[in-house]
């Protein structure tokens, strides 16, 4: 713990007693231990739209809405729209494309948020892409997942972040597609659709990598010779577990990591710190998350060095990551220069590279993909 704030922490804790000191980091913690809630940690602030016009949208000026790349504006229920590049900014606001409303009634005066999901539904209905909905069999119960078709022997198993879902594979679809790989995007114990973990806890990757253990070995006794695992924040994290330990890491022929969280103790302490707007909380957090989770740090620690990696990494991540830090992807990178080449995105939200420079995104992949084939 930083000296600065375990002073307060312990004082915290002397002034409130033991019992209530204990609640109040169970509570403090529950944001970042419990599946789904990651997306209410880090969401935008709601904006307000100012005018509206043929292919244009104004916006109050933000961080986010000044971010460059493609985003989803979303409000209400069912309020959907896309837009794209900044068109011009001043005087407190931001006019950028808008690319398509494809859900609710956009209005001057509606507030909304500015999120990465620009694509919705599955991959018929998102993208126009044939699959399957399968059901992948584990000790907890079945895992829905999608499965796309392919001529290749390697497929592709792709592992949404926290707080999202399936949706969040759907950009990089058509490219895995074009390049002709079977795919299988899971669900894991904690999603809406899967079954819950047994403690109702999200544990970074020490227990979800057994949910995509059994995908692989799905993929496998479906005739795949090989498979890459894609992952997208915790996802990614996941996905190195899995490299780790699976009973078929020989069978992994690649690694593809979009902002994932290598840090534990730091993204812990970012995310309780963001919710509470306290540093003091954001450390008493930190020590309930742990307690909680049972958190191996030692083995955290190696997993996220590299140091079981038994196969070449894609790790795709930004400088200005606000919750995976940048240097921790630095030091996986430096520290396995043999097996990892780091594809930086600057200005780029967590997990949101893809919106923030598609085409550069997809090059960087189909480049990494294609001696994989």
């Amino acid at each position: 713990m930083r000296w600065g704030t375990a002073a307060v922490v312990a004082a915290a804790a002397a002034g409130t007693g033991a019992a209530a000191f204990l609640l109040l980091g169970r509570r403090v913690s529950d944001r970042v231990v419990r599946p789904g809630s990651a997306q209410v940690v880090f969401a935008p602030a709601p904006v307000e739209v100012h005018d509206l016009g043929p292919g244009r949208v104004v916006l109050t000026a933000t961080p986010d809405t000044l971010r460059r790349g493609h985003y989803a504006l979303e409000w209400g229920e069912d309020g959907h729209a896309v837009v794209g590049e900044v068109l011009g900014s001043g005087g407190g606001r931001v006019t950028r494309r808008l690319e398509r409303a494809d859900g609710g009634t956009l209005a001057v005066g509606t507030e909304v948020r500015v999120t990465p999901r620009v694509l919705l539904g599955d991959p018929r209905t998102a993208l126009g892409l044939d699959y399957a909905d399968v059901a992948v069999a584990s000790d907890l119960g079945n895992l829905p997942a999608w499965r796309t078709a392919g001529i290749r022997g390697t497929w592709v198993v792709l592992v949404h972040g926290p707080g999202t879902g399936r949706e969040q594979a759907l950009p990089v679809l058509p490219l895995l597609h074009a390049l002709r790989l079977p795919t299988l995007t899971v669900s894991y114990r904690g999603d809406a659709d899967a079954p819950p973990s047994p403690d109702g806890l999200g544990h970074f990757g020490e227990t979800e990598w057994e949910d995509v253990d059994v995908a692989v070995r799905y993929a496998l006794a479906q005739g795949a010779g090989q498979v890459v695992l894609y992952g997208w924040s915790v996802g990614a994290t996941v996905a190195l577990h899995t490299a780790a330990r699976s009973t078929w890491r020989d069978r992994i022929a690649g690694l593809v990591l979009d902002s994932p969280v290598l840090d534990w103790s730091e993204t812990v302490r970012r995310g309780t710190t963001r919710t509470w707007s306290s540093p003091a909380l954001g450390e008493l957090g930190t020590l309930a998350a742990r307690g909680r989770t049972g958190v191996d740090l030692a083995d955290f620690t190696r997993i996220a060095s590299g140091a079981d990696l038994p196969s070449p990494a894609l790790l795709l991540h930004s400088p200005d990551d606000p919750v995976a830090p940048w240097s921790a992807a630095q030091r996986l990178a430096d520290g396995r220069d043999d097996l990892v080449s780091l594809h930086p995105v600057p200005r780029a939200e967590h997990a949101a590279l893809w919106n923030a420079d598609p085409d550069g995104y997809t090059e960087a992949l189909r480049r990494f993909l294609t001696p994989l084939l």
